[in-house]
């Protein structure tokens, strides 16, 4: 950048949960490979200590293109906030609930703003202090372009009840049937907390935000052409909605240096690599339901013996649910001793931290058991590895839609959602059977790596769109 350049100055605010802070953390290195200055602005406290830790080492590894600025937020009054509230939503209120603190940080920055980019979570909270900013404003959505399509369409669906005051549980029909899409999301796909009676703050955020997506400057979305053409074509084509605006396929976003860590903080990593060291080419299926997801005790078992039966080998990250968990050997106590030698004999058993990205590129690992988050699809993606996902909550059965539309993964959406029924090891068995031997899914999952490898390497469309976006700035700091 020329002296004589304006300087492109990007502010951006996260909001609650490693799944939402790696894809922002991730866009923000984007903006910096190209000269951008950073101020990254930090909601405190954080949720958890590995948020802290890895906001931290974002911000020593730019120290010279990163500001950290903490954004203190006021407690909500607890005679308000239901007990049994998920921690991560409740930051999301917290953050809402202190908004009116943003602007003065915002304003009293002494380079001037080209672009404020935040949290798709925080849309209606934030989008009426974005408009007092000389500068564009923008969402980071974490999720398929699909999801977006539906938070979207909310309002229109809101807006065709007659009733006076809509409510999801009546204007979600039995499918939604979204314009320019050929398959239509049905209601059994839809976030649970959506469709609850009554009214819960996640039903009141998508309520307000769908009308609020045409207030703002354009979307980044972890996703690209290849993988999702059709939901973005009908996002920026108008389809979906009229007057969006556009949606820049800037994905996939991929795991960057700032989030190693130490080799004595890796854990089991060391010996898990040596494991996969030891076993065939795509012999192995790599199970992992999530980091937040905690697998019940009548699951387990039955989880147990489908891995056994498929006959494969396999790596089974497993997160004990902790009313069944009482010491650390638990996973023993669940199985018996009989079963859990078996399962030993074909495969390992982790409970801690471990590094995704290194196993889902190991040449033993051939498949991958998931829950469908978007994150762990789009670095399955990078990988060309083909994936089953069984949705656990939220947005997983509309994200593993997507990714069956794709044709690298298989869904069994007959499962139900992981916290509904108990899905017996010969239905686990076959379907992994299933992901295991089907060629065709995994020719499909190797077009699909290398289209991932192009999108984001030198002239693919992420580099387009964040090169194009960064003279648009220039421009528009030029004519201010």
């Amino acid at each position: 950048m020329s002296a004589s350049e304006p300087v492109v100055h990007v502010a951006l605010l996260p909001s609650a949960g490693m799944g939402h802070l790696n894809p922002c953390l991730r866009l923000a290195a984007s903006f910096l490979r190209y000269g951008c200055k950073v101020t990254f602005i930090t909601p405190i406290p954080t949720v958890s200590i590995a948020e802290s830790n890895l906001i931290s080492r974002f911000c020593s590894f730019f120290p010279h293109q990163v500001t950290q600025i903490d954004f203190n937020l006021i407690p909500l009054d607890p005679t308000t906030v239901a007990t049994n509230i998920d921690p991560f939503f409740l930051q999301f209120q917290t953050i809402r609930h202190s908004m009116h603190l943003l602007y003065p940080i915002l304003s009293s920055l002494s380079t001037p703003l080209s672009a404020f980019i935040y949290n798709a979570s925080l849309i209606s909270a934030v989008v009426t202090i974005s408009e007092k900013l000389l500068c564009p404003s923008y969402i980071y959505f974490p999720s398929a372009a699909r999801m977006l399509s539906f938070i979207a369409y909310v309002a229109v669906l809101a807006d065709s009840d007659s009733a006076a005051q809509p409510h999801p549980s009546t204007f979600i029909g039995d499918a939604v049937q979204i314009p320019g899409f050929t398959s239509p999301i049905t209601r059994s796909s839809v976030p649970p907390a959506f469709l609850l009676q009554g009214s819960n703050s996640f039903q009141r955020m998508i309520m307000e935000d769908s009308r609020k997506l045409l207030k703002l400057d354009g979307v980044f979305i972890n996703s690209f052409e290849e993988l999702e053409g059709e939901a973005l074509g009908a996002l920026n084509e108008g389809k979906v909605v009229r007057g969006l605006p556009p949606v820049y396929g800037i994905g996939p976003l991929m795991a960057c240096e700032f989030e190693s860590v130490d080799q004595g903080q890796r854990g089991s990593m060391s010996w898990i690599l040596e494991w996969l060291d030891e076993q065939a080419e795509g012999s192995v299926v790599y199970v992992s339901l999530g980091s937040r997801t905690e697998t019940r005790k009548e699951q387990i078992k039955d989880m147990a013996l489908g891995l056994i039966e498929s006959g494969y080998s396999f790596l089974w990250v497993v997160k004990l649910k902790k009313v069944d968990r009482e010491e650390e050997e638990g996973l023993e106590d669940v199985l018996g001793s009989e079963l859990m030698s078996k399962v030993r004999e074909k495969g390992v058993v982790v409970k801690e931290f471990v590094d995704q990205m290194k196993i889902l590129g190991h040449p033993a690992v051939g498949g991958f058991v998931s829950h469908g988050g978007w994150n762990s699809i789009t670095e399955t993606v990078w990988e060309g590895v083909p994936i089953l996902t069984w949705p656990q909550i939220g947005d997983q059965k509309i994200t593993s839609e997507a990714i069956r539309m794709s044709g690298v993964g298989i869904w069994a959406d007959e499962w139900g959602w992981g916290t509904e029924k108990v899905v017996k090891g010969k239905e686990i068995a076959k379907k992994i059977k299933e992901m295991m031997s089907n060629e065709s899914l995994r020719v499909k999952a190797g077009e699909m790596k290398e289209a991932a490898k192009k999108a984001c390497g030198v002239g693919g469309s992420c580099e387009v769109i964040i090169k194009g976006l960064i003279e648009e700035w220039k421009r528009n700091a030029q004519v201010t």
